[in-house]
């Protein structure tokens, strides 16, 4: 894509609608992650598994791409950081990579506070990149903020509202499943 320079992230968000996709599990993991930083022109993430920890710094998005910086860090460092400098309270997730027409899906089921919250991301290589959208999705929340890491600490998405995501393109119609 013209005019990024950084590495990039551009991911796709949805409302999971049923257990259809626990049928196609690759892979989970459990994780604790927690904001050191957050402004409008960035944030910067902690974020634990079981034997891996990483800190990010994503930039502003810029419709559903931005700039993603990703390292790995001593979980003992992660540890700390968690419970010393981040802002609470800490997100708590079990992440499930399952396997839809080609492309590994990211399907996040949310523990504690945020418990009954489960979303589903796709990553795309490019913008306009078609991917075909399961059954087991619903809306769109890609651009919801409710649906962001901010507004889930803040129990935003519990407000009931339809969620609605005005002037994303679709997945090729051809492409659903």
């Amino acid at each position: 894509m013209r005019g990024w320079t950084m590495p990039i992230e551009i991911e796709r968000k949805f409302l999971v609608c049923s257990d259809e996709w626990r049928d196609a599990i690759i892979a989970f993991s459990a994780y604790r992650q927690a904001f050191l930083s957050r402004t409008p022109e960035s944030c910067v993430r902690v974020r634990r598994s079981e034997n891996q920890a990483t800190i990010t710094i994503k930039g502003p998005h810029r419709g559903v791409a931005r700039y993603e910086f990703e390292y790995a860090i001593p979980p003992a460092d992660a540890d700390d950081m968690l419970q010393r400098l981040c802002v609470t309270p800490i997100i708590e997730k079990v992440r499930h990579w399952v396997e839809h027409a080609g492309m590994t899906w990211e399907v996040d089921v949310y523990q504690g506070s945020a418990a009954g919250l489960v979303l589903a991301e796709v990553e795309l290589n490019r913008i306009d990149q078609p991917f075909a959208l399961p059954r087991w999705v619903s809306a769109e929340v890609t651009l919801d903020p409710r649906y962001g890491s901010a507004g889930i600490v803040k129990g935003l998405w519990r407000s009931g509202e339809v969620p609605s995501a005005k002037g994303l393109a679709p997945p090729l119609a051809s492409q659903m499943a």
